[in-house]
């Protein structure tokens, strides 16, 4: 019975002992069974990306988007206008306000509010009567005077009187006569008259009422010939003369243009702005320009040099720069030539009827995309639509 069971124990040692030896060599087959199947995997997932990359890159190659249609101009040299523009207002050149120089009662109005008179023609009476009273006076003194005068003169001709009383009745006469031109002088102040022709304003005072000295009567303007009051920077000083043309637009009559020249330039420059201000004359010969109206002012300067322009709707202005699509021929493997636009910055500078000056960027006879920019990218295929470009308003829209 102990023999066997030591032999059963050292059996079950022994088969123990044995089974340790397996284990080892069945997980490396394991593992390397399961590393062949994560390749595998793996290896199957990056094909099919790459295989799937390549499908699509393929797709979009091949499958190009169809030419944009778009108008087409071409850069022209051309010598534009020289315009130099600013800001201004209209001043009258006769304006003033009427008043009186002396006190008194109004005793007659003989205007109309808003009539147009000449110079010289009576608006308000004040009462006068002590002074046409003071007039008979001294007119009377002055008669008496001129009597006593000759008769004086007479008798000391003949050697009967001295030549005292002469000088005597001499200086009564010629007092009696500055009296006369005094209160001639003191009626006239009271009879206010129109100092130039022109249109009135609105009445401002009643019969009856009493004018004090300076109190304004009414308004009186000559818009026959306006003066157009604008300035301009200091660096642009130097292009102005007198006699230039100056064209002016104002709100009150859209899209018409009136003229004048340039009468006065200002000899000095303003410290605080540095700009210098000029004054243009204008006729109004229909007296539709009132003086105050607010006007965008065109100083026509000698003509500049010939320069490369585009219409404005091709220009594309951004923060980063202006720039333009040019139309640039390719040709194809095929033999077929296409067209592509290609944005190409360029340097602007006025505008003008429409059209902007190409400084640098482009060259005469080049073509540019007029229209249909917004659907375009660099280096896009492009066809020429055979519609012309939409031609510029002769008004441009006003809010």
């Amino acid at each position: 019975m102990t023999i066997a069971t030591e032999r059963g124990i050292s059996t079950e040692r022994s088969t123990v002992e044995e089974k340790p030896k397996h284990r080892p060599v069945r997980t490396v087959k394991w593992f390397i069974i399961v590393g062949v199947l994560l390749a595998l995997l793996v290896g199957g997932l990056v094909g099919f990306n790459a295989f799937r990359t390549k499908m699509i890159t393929q797709f979009f190659a091949n499958n190009k988007p169809p030419p944009a249609t778009v108008t087409v101009a071409e850069a022209k040299s051309e010598v534009v206008p020289n315009l130099l523009t600013a800001v201004g207002d209209l001043a009258a050149v006769h304006q003033v306000n009427v008043t009186s120089d002396v006190s008194g009662r109004i005793t007659d109005i003989m205007f109309t509010a808003g009539s147009s008179v000449k110079a010289d023609t009576p608006l308000i009476q004040l009462f006068d009567a002590p002074e046409q009273a003071d007039l008979a006076s001294f007119k009377a003194q002055a008669t008496v005077a001129q009597l006593s005068l000759d008769r004086a003169k007479q008798l000391a001709s003949r050697q009967f009187g001295p030549q005292a009383t002469v000088d005597s009745t001499q200086a009564a006469f010629d007092q009696a006569n500055a009296g006369i031109a005094r209160t001639q002088a003191v009626i006239s102040q009271k009879l206010v008259r129109a100092p130039f022709d022109g249109e009135l304003g609105v009445r401002k005072v009643e019969v009856g009422q009493f004018l004090t000295a300076g109190t304004q009567i009414v308004t009186l303007t000559d818009l026959s010939m306006l003066y157009l009051n604008f300035t301009v920077t200091e660096k642009d000083s130097g292009n102005l003369k007198v006699g230039q043309t100056v064209r002016i637009l104002v709100d009150a009559y859209p899209g018409r243009t009136f003229e004048g020249k340039i009468t006065t330039i200002e000899p000095q420059i303003a410290t605080d702005t540095r700009n210098i201000r000029v004054q243009a004359t204008i006729e109004n010969p229909d007296r539709i320009l009132k003086p105050g109206m607010f006007a965008t002012t065109t100083v026509v300067l000698p003509d500049k040099p010939p320069v490369v322009t585009v219409p404005e709707t091709a220009v594309d202005y951004t923060l980063y720069g202006d720039s333009v699509y040019l139309i640039t021929e390719k040709k194809e493997d095929d033999g077929k030539t296409s067209l592509t636009a290609v944005r190409t910055f360029v340097r602007t500078g006025n505008r003008i009827d429409g059209r902007a000056e190409i400084l640098t960027g482009l060259k005469a006879g080049d073509r540019v995309v007029a229209v249909g920019q917004l659907k375009l990218q660099s280096g896009a295929a492009v066809t020429i639509s055979p519609d012309p470009a939409p031609p510029i308003p002769a008004q441009l829209p006003r809010n």
